[in-house]
């Protein structure tokens, strides 16, 4: 049997019970870690399972599936995800979802058994921020620009969300174990420095998209709520303006952003003033540009 088990936001305790007991009766288990992170590092893992963990890197899921699969017909295999399975953490994972699928469409094309064990994602958590979940529209990718490549394709839906009075949950990049375009090319192993988008860097990127598409979809006085270590001890959650959470000092990884819909009901504009910079200027805002 494969098990696909998420294991949660925060650390080794986040894991369900269900999950915990499919890890311990594997045989072998891997840890996917390279889409995310916990607050622990494996080795917590490992004294919690009472099981040797082993590391697999994004070469490992992608291109040598086949060692995590073998014999996984014949004994149980436990392959950890952080968050959910078929989710994604606090943060922008483009091919996570499909990395996944793939890995169980691959172990179903070779007869082996597979059971998903879910857990929370940011996708369900994001509620702490005193939103509610049905009142989301489409979830948007936000990656790091660089000085030849600054999309801005989200900007579209972040407007079709705000058309319709839907949150808008922005998920942020994250670099880990990326090679530069030099060792890329010449075949050398060596990856940089592992990188995780803040939520300043989300909104000076949003403000710079703003200035050249000039839609009003986000400017400088959008409310909006910064999310950061979400499901851990140390979370911290800050409602403002987007000219104000650029200048707030989240802390470590990992981030998230929302934008609020221009129709946010009066006990969710309650509920997200205990988080506000400026209270007043909060009120000031829902008043002349929200509504139920």
């Amino acid at each position: 049997m494969l098990y696909v088990v998420g294991l949660g936001l925060s650390d080794e305790t986040d894991i369900t019970v269900k999950g915990l007991e499919a890890v311990k009766n594997s045989e072998r288990i891997y840890l996917e870690a390279y889409t995310s992170i916990l607050t622990v590092g494996k080795e917590k893992l490992e004294d919690y399972y009472g099981k040797p963990v082993v590391i697999a890197d994004r070469e490992m899921v992608e291109s040598e599936s086949d060692v995590i699969l073998e014999n996984a017909d014949k004994v149980d295999v436990s392959f950890l995800v952080v968050g959910d399975p078929y989710g994604v953490t606090n943060t922008f994972v483009s091919s996570r979802a499909t990395t996944h699928t793939d890995l169980v469409i691959r172990a179903r094309e070779l007869g082996i058994p597979v059971q998903v064990i879910h857990n929370a994602s940011i996708m369900n958590a994001v509620g702490a921020c005193g939103l509610q979940l049905y009142n989301f529209g489409q979830t948007i990718s936000i990656v790091f620009f660089t000085e030849t490549w600054r999309p801005d394709s989200f900007y579209d839906r972040i407007k079709e969300n705000k058309d319709l009075g839907l949150h808008t949950l922005c998920l942020l990049d994250i670099k880990v174990k990326e090679q530069s375009i030099e060792n890329m090319a010449r075949g050398r192993k060596i990856y940089e420095p592992p990188r995780y988008m803040t939520i300043n860097q989300a909104v000076e990127q949003l403000l710079e998209i703003e200035e050249n598409r000039s839609e009003g979809v986000c400017g400088s006085n959008r409310l909006a709520i910064g999310c950061a270590r979400i499901g851990t001890q140390t979370q911290q959650i800050v409602a403002g303006t987007l000219s104000e959470l650029e200048h707030v000092d989240f802390g470590g990884p990992l981030h998230s952003l929302v934008l609020i819909g221009n129709r946010m009901h009066e006990m969710e504009a309650q509920f997200i003033r205990d988080y506000a910079i400026n209270p007043d200027t909060f009120d000031a805002i829902v008043k002349d540009h929200y509504h139920a």
